[in-house]
């Protein structure tokens, strides 16, 4: 049983295993439940997510009309142009935002690690899936090695906005799905908590702001922005750039720093984006009040 990201890598090091099998065990003894019934839970996720992805990418409309579409522009852009940030980085942008549109649209999603950031992990996953041409199981162990990192994250820290900011929910996201990449890849476990460490301190202090209180301005377009931190991220500890800050440490600090954030900026829709004209606007064409 591992408590925190050193205890983690020690755990791998010292048995010679990937991150995503040190998960993969310790969901084993945890649930009492057998390699095979662990794998598939798993499954079923991965397959809301990929379903998600699909439905997105058909396009949706959320219900407020705040949000929708852009996954459709995204990849037609793609398509028509030449995207100065390349295709990889942009289709897990795609996909990232496609998975958040069904959520805003009512549709299913799989929360990881909330709904609110629910496409960093699979908008990464399936663009890199074309890139790595992954088997199965290599894409289920994605989802352990990016569960590995959110567990530690929930038990020391916070992965909810109304208790840490945007930063405990897209942050742990991105650094969530940054650490599995790198997996992916063929990085080490070092390496993981490279890319973990570096996606979530540059995301340190990012405020929860709703507009109208919904799940959808700017969570969407910021479930974009992680997924692409996380790509970058995963590149960088790839090439062997290292966090001068321990993982452990930048999670502790992002704890910290969401104790000490204002209530306005955690989820309450009462600063930031929330408070402007357009997002008081906003609010009062969906709910008919100020």
């Amino acid at each position: 049983m591992f408590r925190n990201v050193e205890e983690l890598l020690a755990i791998a090091k010292e048995e010679g295993i990937a991150i995503s099998e040190v998960m993969i065990r310790q969901e084993m003894k945890t649930r009492e439940a057998t390699r095979d019934e662990v794998f598939a839970t798993m499954e079923q996720n991965l397959a809301v997510m990929e379903e998600a992805v699909e439905e997105g990418l058909q396009g949706v409309k959320s219900h407020s009309g705040l949000t929708g579409g852009d996954a459709v522009l995204i990849q037609k852009y793609m398509k028509e142009q030449t995207p100065l940030s390349g295709d990889l980085l942009l289709d897990a942008v795609s996909k990232a935002v496609a998975t958040n549109e069904v959520n805003a649209a009512m549709g299913r999603i799989c929360a990881t690690p909330t709904a609110g950031s629910a496409g960093c992990v699979p908008g990464t996953l399936f663009a890199v899936k074309n890139r790595l041409n992954p088997t199965r199981e290599d894409m289920l162990r994605y989802l352990f090695t990016s569960g590995a990192f959110g567990f530690v994250v929930a038990n020391n820290a916070s992965i909810s906005g109304a208790a840490g900011g945007c930063q405990a929910e897209v942050g742990s996201a991105a650094g969530m799905a940054s650490a599995a990449i790198v997996e992916m890849a063929g990085g080490t476990p070092e390496q993981s908590a490279e890319a973990m460490a570096i996606t979530l301190k540059n995301m340190l202090g990012l405020i929860c702001d709703p507009v109208a209180g919904l799940v959808e301005v700017p969570c969407v377009k910021r479930n974009a922005m992680g997924a692409s931190q996380a790509m970058v991220s995963a590149d960088l500890a790839l090439a062997g750039v290292t966090s001068r800050i321990p993982c452990d440490e930048v999670i502790d600090a992002m704890f910290k720093v969401g104790q000490r954030m204002p209530s306005a900026f955690r989820e309450t829709a009462e600063g930031g984006l929330a408070a402007t004209p357009t997002g008081k606007a906003l609010a009062k064409n969906i709910y008919g009040k100020e």
